[in-house]
């Protein structure tokens, strides 16, 4: 039994099972060291998904992140293997569970790199080859896809900050180019093959501010670096860039992705405490990012990534729900919340390092080298909580009964 109803809080014109949704971390790019990890088997989750999904019912989520893992499907160009892929979509049709996909989340091909001259091609028919398959197994229904992960991150992390593929400093913007002129002709090949998928960007939400006793030049600098987290979705619109073919009607779910480090000081780049740390001035309420956003785009608001790690999750989840709901009564179509990850992760980079401890499942390692997953109730009861707000604020929507505390649940 659920002690959660989110249908009271989906609005009616959502293309989502729920409001509240759940990410399962999907990367399988090459770390800053050039190994290639692989986190759907990392976590356990691909072993586990039957439990996994069932883990979410209490809590009323029925939508969730997945991504098939581009070098995993195409080990050889133009060549796909679809069995893992086909193998969760059986089971997310039979819990009931709607799929979200990323066809490249943090990954590519060993013989790839969003700056080599076959990329975009490769991509759009990796794109074509998806819906083909996806419609084989899936004929009715519809479907949400993310062509390409956070452009505006893997800019920075491969282009400027060697941290993945191609390893580059300096060269963020070609690697931004590179990555949006495959993203570009990957929308238009589903489209082709699909005219009813749903596209969902999913780009970082982020403040810039200039420092303290600004001048007016770093003032100035510090607006034309904060207006530079929408430059993937200009360019996906056309709005930038028109030659690699963008469009106004490529512009359908607009996704963010929001976490707790995502507001910096310009120049210094660093971190604004969130409200629970600091009451910094400069500090923009995320209502006012998700206004902004929207009134930039008019198109619906979909948070895709949130959270924050160790004992703090839980007062993050409360200011978010609240941040939400303030959001919602402003007038802003917001459509979900995905807290992602999950369940919990390893660092990308550090393999052997300690988790993250930022899911709503932290995992322990059993005797037999399983991993299992531990419920953190103190984010359980956030998460209830953040339910309440939000369902409370769609208007014209009943309201939720009272839910039960996440202690007094009983799961695997």
């Amino acid at each position: 039994m659920t002690y959660f109803d989110d249908r009271a809080a989906a609005p009616r014109t959502s293309p989502f099972s729920s409001f509240w949704m759940g990410g399962y971390e999907c990367t399988d790019q090459q770390n800053c060291f050039g190994h290639r990890v692989d986190f759907l088997h990392l976590t356990d989750h691909y072993q586990q998904l039957a439990d996994d999904y069932q883990r979410l019912q209490p809590f009323g989520i029925r939508t969730v992140r997945e991504g098939i893992r581009w070098s995993q499907v195409e080990r050889t160009p133009y060549q796909y293997d679809w069995s893992t892929v086909a193998a969760m979509l059986e089971t997310g049709r039979r819990l009931g569970v709607q799929q979200l996909w990323d066809l490249c989340h943090f990954g590519y091909p060993d013989d790839l790199t969003p700056l080599h001259p076959m990329f975009a091609r490769r991509f759009a028919s990796l794109c074509r080859a998806f819906v083909d398959f996806y419609r084989s197994q899936r004929p009715e229904g519809e479907l949400i896809v993310t062509p390409i992960n956070e452009v505006s991150f893997m800019s920075w992390l491969g282009g400027d900050a060697r941290g993945t593929v191609p390893y580059c400093v300096g060269q963020g913007w070609e690697v931004k180019y590179g990555l949006m002129r495959a993203y570009v002709e990957g929308v238009a090949a589903l489209r082709e093959a699909d005219p009813s998928i749903r596209i969902l960007t999913t780009e970082p939400l982020i403040s810039i501010v200039p420092p303290h006793g600004a001048s007016a030049r770093q003032q100035r600098e510090a607006r034309e670096r904060h207006e530079h987290q929408y430059q993937a979705v200009d360019m996906l619109s056309g709005r930038i860039c028109p030659e690699l073919g963008g469009r106004p009607e490529y512009l359908d779910l607009l996704g963010f992705n929001y976490y707790y480090d995502n507001q910096w000081e310009c120049h210094s780049n660093a971190r604004l405490g969130w409200a629970n740390e600091t009451c910094d001035p400069r500090w923009r309420p995320l209502r006012s990012l998700l206004k902004e956003a929207y009134q930039r785009y008019h198109r619906p608001v979909v948070i895709t990534e949130t959270s924050h790690p160790m004992e703090h999750r839980p007062n993050w989840l409360r200011f978010v729900g609240a941040e939400c709901a303030a959001a919602i009564e402003a007038g802003v179509p917001l459509l979900g919340v995905c807290l992602y990850p999950i369940i919990d992760r390893p660092d990308w980079d550090f393999l052997d390092r300690p988790w993250h401890r930022s899911g709503l499942w932290d995992v322990e390692q059993r005797a037999d080298g399983t991993l299992e997953r531990v419920l953190y109730k103190p984010y359980a009861e956030a998460l209830l909580d953040a339910q309440q707000q939000v369902a409370a604020a769609v208007p014209g929507r009943l309201k939720p009964a009272k839910a039960r505390k996440a202690s007094s649940l009983l799961l695997p």
